[in-house]
């Protein structure tokens, strides 16, 4: 219960496997982007917020543009694991506020299946019932991941540490509370679906976690867009505006604002939000800035 939640990609993910490993030799390019109009840059970096430390080093893209920026911008500052009144906010943020139960929108079929799944680790379905999706597919995720030994902070998390042991400064696209609001929303009205995919696809998440890797690290957009955008769309639909369309086109106004100062930006965003129709950079590029896969 202590981990810090992941992003909303790591939710997508979970839904979508890919047929075919992509390898480095391949595509010889990587998940960075340069956006460039003049001889002014900022340079954008796609991530996986669950990496496992077997994964390290990054690509050198990421290193290297690291190394040369001023400036790390997130999507949102992730807390601290040891701030106990930010994981209570998180908790109290993630439950029901009426009368309602989880139990209460699962069938008995999915509700027991949750329970089986939990009994693995000493848990139960009812110590969750009182938790919104969100927050129960999230905390699914994050568990078959440790189990599978696929854990792993991620590359946002990592980064965070290198710019504070750098004293870089860090800004961010979002709130914590912008990001917690849209959680505790995301699968609500269609619980059963939700939860029901996410307990069916646990078994294969190994797979699905190295191939989006593998395809992640060569900056495979198709078959990102294939993992993220288009399985997200078939499984929570009345989300994936809130989630990627409208995020996508709050952040490129704040991108461009970056444009015309001395300093070296770096966004690190969600993998997702830089694939598929209405992307970060396809917006910039509709705006007249230049994108050049690294």
């Amino acid at each position: 219960m202590s981990k810090r939640l992941p992003s909303t990609f790591v939710l997508a993910l979970i839904f979508a496997a890919i047929s075919t490993v992509v390898t480095a030799q391949e595509v010889a390019t990587t998940s960075v982007w340069k956006v460039s109009k003049g001889e002014d840059a900022v340079y954008v970096g796609g991530t996986i917020h669950i990496l496992p430390v077997s994964e390290f080093p990054l690509p050198a893209a990421f290193t290297e543009t690291y190394e040369k920026s001023d400036t790390l911008v997130f999507e949102t500052e992730l807390p601290d694991p040891t701030d106990v009144s930010a994981q209570q906010k998180m908790i109290e943020a993630m439950a029901y506020t009426d009368e309602s139960t989880l139990k209460d929108k699962l069938s008995a079929e999915t509700f027991t299946a949750l329970d089986q799944y939990l009994s693995m680790f000493g848990a139960n379905a009812e110590q969750l019932s009182r938790f919104k999706p969100g927050l129960v597919a999230t905390m699914l995720i994050t568990m078959e991941a440790q189990r599978v030994n696929m854990g792993g902070e991620g590359v946002d998390a990592y980064f965070t540490q290198l710019a504070k042991r750098d004293d870089k400064p860090r800004e961010y696209l979002e709130t914590i509370d912008f990001q917690l609001n849209m959680l505790a929303n995301m699968g609500v009205g269609e619980e059963e679906r939700f939860i029901s995919e996410t307990l069916s696809t646990l078994p294969e998440f190994k797979e699905i976690m190295r191939s989006t890797i593998n395809a992640w690290r060569v900056g495979d957009s198709e078959a990102i867009e294939t993992l993220v955008i288009d399985t997200f769309k078939r499984e929570s639909p009345s989300s994936f505006d809130d989630v990627f369309t409208k995020r996508n086109q709050n952040w490129v106004p704040q991108i461009e604002a970056m444009f015309g100062d001395d300093d070296k930006e770096f966004v690190l965003v969600g993998a997702g939000h830089l694939v598929g129709k209405g992307n970060v950079l396809e917006l910039l590029e509709s705006k007249g800035f230049t994108i050049e896969q690294l």
